[in-house]
Protein backbone atom coordinates (compact mmCIF):
# COMPACT_ATOMS: atom_id res chain seq x y z
CA UNK A 1 0.00 0.00 0.00
CA UNK A 2 1.19 3.50 -0.82
CA UNK A 3 2.33 5.49 2.23
CA UNK A 4 1.11 8.97 3.18
CA UNK A 5 -1.05 9.46 0.09
CA UNK A 6 -4.60 10.75 0.20
CA UNK A 7 -7.05 8.00 -0.77
CA UNK A 8 -8.16 9.89 -3.88
CA UNK A 9 -4.58 9.75 -5.19
CA UNK A 10 -4.21 6.00 -4.80
CA UNK A 11 -3.97 3.81 -7.90
CA UNK A 12 -7.25 2.11 -8.81
CA UNK A 13 -5.83 -1.36 -8.08
CA UNK A 14 -5.06 -0.33 -4.48
CA UNK A 15 -8.54 1.12 -4.06
CA UNK A 16 -10.04 -2.12 -5.36
CA UNK A 17 -8.01 -4.08 -2.80
CA UNK A 18 -9.36 -1.84 -0.02
CA UNK A 19 -12.99 -2.32 -1.10
CA UNK A 20 -15.38 -4.81 0.43
CA UNK A 21 -17.54 -7.20 -1.66
CA UNK A 22 -20.01 -4.37 -2.38
CA UNK A 23 -17.25 -2.05 -3.61
CA UNK A 24 -17.35 0.23 -0.57
CA UNK A 25 -14.09 1.51 0.85
CA UNK A 26 -14.04 1.90 4.60
CA UNK A 27 -11.74 4.61 5.84
CA UNK A 28 -10.62 4.76 9.44
CA UNK A 29 -12.64 7.05 11.67
CA UNK A 30 -10.37 6.94 14.68
CA UNK A 31 -7.49 9.12 15.66
CA UNK A 32 -3.95 7.76 15.48
CA UNK A 33 -1.06 8.45 17.78
CA UNK A 34 2.57 8.84 16.81
CA UNK A 35 5.61 9.02 19.09
CA UNK A 36 7.80 11.95 18.06
CA UNK A 37 10.57 13.64 20.08
CA UNK A 38 9.51 11.75 23.23
CA UNK A 39 5.95 13.08 22.88
CA UNK A 40 2.76 11.29 21.97
CA UNK A 41 1.05 13.19 19.18
CA UNK A 42 -2.59 12.56 18.37
CA UNK A 43 -3.55 12.74 14.70
CA UNK A 44 -7.22 13.76 14.19
CA UNK A 45 -9.42 11.21 12.41
CA UNK A 46 -9.75 13.18 9.16
CA UNK A 47 -5.97 13.42 8.76
CA UNK A 48 -5.33 9.92 10.15
CA UNK A 49 -7.26 8.49 7.19
CA UNK A 50 -4.43 9.65 4.94
CA UNK A 51 -1.64 8.13 7.05
CA UNK A 52 -0.76 4.67 5.82
CA UNK A 53 1.77 3.86 8.54
CA UNK A 54 3.49 5.43 11.51
CA UNK A 55 6.94 5.65 9.93
CA UNK A 56 6.42 9.23 8.79
CA UNK A 57 9.37 10.65 10.70
CA UNK A 58 11.54 11.62 7.72
CA UNK A 59 11.97 15.38 7.65
CA UNK A 60 10.61 17.59 4.84
CA UNK A 61 11.34 21.25 4.21
CA UNK A 62 8.44 23.63 3.53
CA UNK A 63 8.55 27.26 2.49
CA UNK A 64 6.02 29.95 3.35
CA UNK A 65 4.86 31.12 -0.11
CA UNK A 66 4.50 34.72 1.09
CA UNK A 67 7.56 35.29 3.29
CA UNK A 68 9.96 32.75 1.79
CA UNK A 69 10.78 31.57 5.33
CA UNK A 70 11.52 27.82 5.61
CA UNK A 71 11.11 25.18 8.26
CA UNK A 72 11.26 21.41 8.56
CA UNK A 73 8.42 19.06 9.44
CA UNK A 74 8.27 15.29 9.90
CA UNK A 75 6.35 13.51 7.13
CA UNK A 76 3.19 13.06 9.19
CA UNK A 77 3.03 16.80 9.97
CA UNK A 78 3.90 17.60 6.35
CA UNK A 79 0.87 15.58 5.27
CA UNK A 80 -1.37 17.58 7.61
CA UNK A 81 0.16 20.85 6.35
CA UNK A 82 -0.61 19.83 2.76
CA UNK A 83 -4.17 18.89 3.78
CA UNK A 84 -4.60 22.33 5.39
CA UNK A 85 -3.47 24.07 2.20
CA UNK A 86 -5.71 21.82 0.09
CA UNK A 87 -8.68 22.55 2.38
CA UNK A 88 -7.96 26.28 2.04
CA UNK A 89 -7.89 26.09 -1.77
CA UNK A 90 -11.05 23.97 -1.93
CA UNK A 91 -12.85 26.10 0.68
CA UNK A 92 -13.29 23.29 3.21
CA UNK A 93 -12.76 25.66 6.10
CA UNK A 94 -13.82 23.27 8.88
CA UNK A 95 -11.06 20.84 7.86
CA UNK A 96 -8.61 23.70 7.50
CA UNK A 97 -9.44 24.89 11.04
CA UNK A 98 -8.96 21.39 12.49
CA UNK A 99 -5.50 21.31 10.96
CA UNK A 100 -4.61 24.82 12.11
CA UNK A 101 -5.65 23.99 15.68
CA UNK A 102 -3.58 20.80 15.55
CA UNK A 103 -0.51 22.73 14.31
CA UNK A 104 -0.88 25.35 17.03
CA UNK A 105 -0.86 22.59 19.65
CA UNK A 106 1.92 20.31 18.36
CA UNK A 107 4.12 22.47 16.10
CA UNK A 108 3.69 26.09 17.24
CA UNK A 109 7.00 27.38 15.82
CA UNK A 110 6.29 25.84 12.41
CA UNK A 111 2.72 27.13 12.60
CA UNK A 112 3.97 30.71 12.92
CA UNK A 113 6.40 30.23 10.03
CA UNK A 114 4.05 28.49 7.59
CA UNK A 115 0.44 29.18 8.52
CA UNK A 116 0.08 32.36 10.58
Amino acid sequence: MTNNVAWWNLPIDELEQMADKDGKIKLETKTKTIKYNNKTIEIPAYFANNLRDEKGLKMCTHTNPYSGEKCELPDFASLIYCNIKDAEWTKHYNIMQQGLTWFQKYFPKQYYVLLD
